[in-house]
């Protein structure tokens, strides 16, 4: 099996520095931060905020698809009056968005 590898590649190992590997992490790093990290957390940031501006009587669409006006609020719940007969209740986590008023109304 010599004839694949000669002996003298085989015995130098690997050429460049270390150096060369630090910068690529790095570059990788940095790439990957950019991409991935700081949209998911400005994403997060926003979503909490949404989150934290919920008031009663807010159109919302929650993870389920269900769009409802909030009835009321908890610290952990709120409860989402989907139709005239029926009140949902949800994590507030689940709130997707807030519809401008009167959207339910115009769906109908």
């Amino acid at each position: 099996m010599d004839f694949f590898i000669s002996n003298a590649m085989a015995a130098d190992g690997p050429q460049g520095g270390g150096l060369q590997l630090v910068f690529m992490v790095a570059i990788f790093f940095g790439i990957m931060y950019f991409m991935i990290i700081r949209p998911q957390a400005k994403k997060g940031k926003e979503h909490a905020a949404l989150l934290d501006s919920l008031t009663k009587g807010d159109e919302v669409v929650t993870s389920a698809g269900i769009i409802g006006k909030i009835t009321k609020i908890g610290d952990s719940f709120i409860e989402v009056k989907a139709s005239d007969s029926s009140t949902l209740t949800f994590q507030r986590h689940a709130v997707v968005s807030i519809l401008p008023k009167g959207t339910i109304k115009s769906a109908s």
